[in-house]
């Protein structure tokens, strides 16, 4: 057992891993084999149409929504701007256009240019009818919610309050909390909420590594202080497909088990190990309610799941309606012009490549001045 200096077991900062909890598979009809084995035993010509019903994307309920965290997580990267305000406008509106459902105005708390950026948006929105529902994000502090209830009142609009708290291993051995300190943080954010009259989402932060005991007392402080749903959090975009359906399927057995089966589900991913489109479409598909992506997947380290690549497959596998690519790539040079963030020339919707489908963007495959040319001299004799 290794121990710091002060008495606490480094031991107990080791992450759980959802990566490696096995989620029960789903039913097969009865009196039929499922239908990954039929597909390995008959293949796909032999799968019959009714099986596209099994599709987790086509759900007969309403459609996924999207929450736009580029200006709160996306501009918190090192290497992206926080935009002047009028391109924050135009980013917003842009967000309208490709039929985002909610915008995260930043952190208030943070600092007066948040606070006040914050307000001027959330006004902007309502004055537009802008269909956006307003976010906010707060810790798990009455202060910062108190911020966020300012930015209502002086917007005459509704904000939901996203409070987060680091739920794994690691962040509670390096900050010396424990379980009472995390009760009394989300009840101290839930009665701040609750006073302003604004409804909360409880964001656990890390939660794809935090083990099921900390998750379940989590979700029991938010069902018992009210809140309006819960945000699982990939923090740092370790966890894998398989890993997404184990942690959804037991954050659903919890929360019915609680009394709370109708909480909704948010998913929020970052992109550390190039997972972050494939785990928020996982997660779309084990049923969570509301997925967060950024524009042209900007944010901390190597950013967020890509919000525009994001609605393009959701449009495509039927579980939103389709934006058409021409208002996606506008959408994302919108995004470029604010975040001061160049986009590559191979990104899927964007990109010049991809802009130039069938035919080679202007420049490319050409040979650069002076590439296959001799050098000067060379294929001649030199002079003696």
């Amino acid at each position: 057992m290794q121990r710091m200096s002060d008495g606490r077991d480094r031991s107990t900062a080791a992450p759980f891993d959802w990566n490696r909890a096995a989620a029960a598979p789903a039913p097969a009809p009865a009196g039929r084999p499922p239908l990954v084995g039929r597909l390995l035993a008959e293949g796909w010509a032999a799968v019959r149409a009714e099986d596209e019903a099994w599709l987790p994307f086509r759900r007969a309920a309403r459609p996924v929504e999207v929450l736009d965290e580029t200006l709160r997580d996306g501009i918190q990267g090192v290497s992206t701007v926080n935009p002047p305000f009028a391109q924050k406008i135009e980013l917003v509106h842009a967000m309208a256009a490709v039929g985002v459902d909610a915008v995260n105005l930043g952190l208030p708390a943070s600092g007066p240019r948040q606070f006040e950026d914050a307000c001027l948006l959330a006004r902007e929105i309502a004055a537009s009818r802008l269909p956006l529902a307003l976010t906010a994000a707060a810790r798990t502090i009455a202060a910062d919610v108190e911020e966020v209830a300012r930015v209502a009142e002086r917007a005459g609009a509704p904000v939901v309050v996203y409070t987060f708290i680091g739920s794994s291993p690691i962040r509670h051995f390096v900050e010396g909390w424990g379980p009472d300190f995390l009760v009394r943080s989300v009840d101290e954010a839930a009665r701040a909420a609750a006073a302003a009259g604004l409804p909360f989402c409880l964001v656990a932060e890390d939660a794809t590594r935090a083990p099921p005991d900390m998750l379940r007392t989590l979700f029991r402080a938010a069902v018992d202080a009210g809140a309006a749903r819960i945000c699982l959090c990939d923090t740092t975009g370790h966890v894998t497909p398989p890993g997404v359906a184990s942690l959804i399927a037991f954050a659903r057995r919890e929360l019915a088990a609680l009394g709370a089966p109708r909480l909704e589900l948010d998913w929020h991913g970052h992109n550390d190990r190039g997972l972050g489109l494939s785990a928020a479409l996982w997660a779309v598909a084990s049923g969570v309610e509301r997925v967060h992506a950024t524009a042209l997947g900007v944010g901390e380290r190597v950013g967020n799941s890509c919000l525009e690549l994001l609605v393009d497959n959701l449009g495509r596998l039927g579980s939103r309606a389709a934006v058409p690519r021409e208002r996606l790539a506008a959408y994302c040079e919108v995004a470029s012009r604010a975040l001061s963030w160049p986009i590559p020339k191979d990104h899927p919707i964007a990109g010049a490549l991809a802009l130039g489908a069938g035919a080679l963007a202007p420049g490319v495959g050409e040979l650069a001045p002076g590439v296959g040319e001799l050098a000067p001299g060379a294929g001649a004799l030199s002079r003696t």
